[in-house]
C-alpha cells in the first residue's frame, strides 16, 4: 500500500510523516575549518538511547532516509550501532563526513553505510590544510580509495575563495578516487545558525571578491568545456547552468547580479535533531520543539516548528533568500519514491 502521508506535508504546516531525518550525532569535529565554527565548542554526543528510540519512532513515520551528521558523525563512540538501528528498519543510511577516520573505519562503513558524503576542499594537500585546518589529503583519499568499491561516494565541495580555481582539479581528483558524483555548493557566508557563531571577518575571508568575479566566471566555462563527458555522464552533480547561481550568489553580494531565491521546502518533508534532542525544520533554521522528553511525532509539530514552516511556504524567513543549500521535492518525486 502506498504511503500517501509526505503528499499532505505538502500543503500543511504539519507533518504527518517524515521522509528524511537528519541526525547530529555530536558537536565534536575534528577539522578545523575556516567556514565553520562548531569546533570551537565543548563536545557533546547524542545519547545512544535518544537515537535508537528516535529510530523507532521516525520508522512508524515513514522514514525513508536518514542522514548521519555532526560535527563529524564518525567521532560518536556508537555511530555504527545507530546506523545499523535504522537500517534494520529498511531506511536508507547516508554518512556525511570530513573523511578523517575513513581509512581506521572502512570495515564499519561499508557493513553499514548505503551512501557517503564526503567533504573535498582542495585538490592540493596545502590547500585542502589551509582550508580545513588538517594536514590530512592523502590519508583522507587513501580512505576514499578503500570503501568507494563497496559504497557509492558523493564529493561536495564548499566553493569559497580560496579554492574557486580548483572546481576542475577537484573533479579530476574525486574521480581518480572512485567518487560517483561530485557535488559543488557555495560556502555560507550570511548565516549564523548553521555553522556555530562566526565572525564578520571570516564571512569576508571566505567570500570572493568583485575582482575575483571574472576569474570564476572564467572557471565555470573552462568546467563545462572540459568536463562536457562528466556533466553528460552525471559525474558532475550540477547542471552548468545550476553551477552559474554559485556566481549569481557571491555577485549578489557585491551588487553584480541578482541571486534567485532557491526553491526549497525542506520544512515540509524533513527535520534535524541535534544532540540534545532539539529540532530543527533545517540546517539554516533556528530550533523549536524536542525529542528529549516527548515522542517525536509529538515535537515534529510544536507550535514553533508549525509556525517555522508556515513562515518558510510564505517567504517570510529571510534565511531562505539567500539560503545555499536548499532541498526541493514535488509531488511526482514523492510518489516515484512510495512506489
Amino acid at each position: 500500500m502506498l504511503d500517501l502521508r509526505p503528499l499532505r506535508n505538502l500543503g500543511s504546516d504539519r507533518l504527518y510523516a517524515l521522509p528524511l531525518l537528519v541526525l547530529y550525532l555530536t558537536d565534536g569535529c575534528n577539522s578545523r575549518c575556516l567556514s565553520c565554527a562548531i569546533w570551537h565548542a565543548p563536545r557533546r554526543n547524542m545519547p545512544l538511547a535518544l537515537a535508537l528510540r528516535l529510530a523507532e519512532e521516525a520508522a512508524a513515520l515513514g522514514l525513508r532516509h536518514v542522514l548521519l551528521s555532526g560535527g563529524e558523525a564518525m567521532q560518536h563512540p556508537h555511530w555504527a550501532e545507530i546506523a545499523q538501528a535504522f537500517r534494520k528498519r529498511g531506511v536508507h543510511v547516508g554518512l556525511l563526513t570530513n573523511g578523517l577516520l575513513l581509512k581506521k573505519q572502512a570495515e564499519q562503513v561499508i557493513a553499514h553505510i548505503d551512501q557517503l558524503t564526503l567533504s573535498l576542499d582542495a585538490a592540493t594537500p596545502e590547500l585542502y590544510a589551509h582550508i580545513r585546518g588538517v594536514d590530512a589529503l592523502p590519508h583522507i583519499l587513501e580512505g576514499m580509495a578503500r570503501i568507494a568499491p563497496h559504497v557509492p561516494i558523493i564529493t561536495r565541495t564548499t566553493v569559497q575563495r580560496a579554492n574557486f580555481r580548483q572546481l576542475s582539479a577537484i573533479v579530476g581528483l574525486a574521480k581518480a578516487y572512485g567518487a560517483r558524483k561530485v557535488s559543488f555548493l557555495a560556502v555560507d557566508t550570511v548565516n549564523g545558525e548553521a555553522f556555530g557563531a562566526r565572525a564578520a571577518e571570516t564571512f569576508q575571508e571566505l567570500a570572493l571578491t568583485a575582482d575575483d568575479l571574472p576569474i570564476f566566471a572564467e572557471v565555470l566555462d573552462a568546467l563545462e568545456r572540459e568536463h562536457a563527458a562528466d556533466f553528460a555522464s552525471g559525474l558532475i552533480a550540477e547542471s552548468p547552468a545550476k553551477l552559474r547561481t554559485l556566481y549569481a550568489f557571491f555577485a549578489s553580494a557585491h551588487g553584480l547580479a541578482r541571486f534567485p531565491a532557491p526553491r526549497c521546502n525542506a520544512p515540509q518533508l524533513s527535520v534535524v535533531v541535534e544532540t540534545d534532542g532539539r529540532l530543527r525544520p533545517c540546517y539554516f533554521l533556528p530550533s523549536g520543539g524536542s525529542v528529549a522528553e516527548q515522542p517525536l511525532a509529538q515535537a515534529l509539530n510544536s507550535s514553533t516548528l508549525r509556525a517555522l514552516r508556515r513562515a518558510v511556504r510564505h517567504g517570510e524567513r529571510a534565511e531562505c533568500g539567500r539560503c545555499v543549500c536548499p532541498l526541493y521535492r514535488g509531488a511526482r518525486a514523492l510518489l516515484r519514491a512510495a512506489l
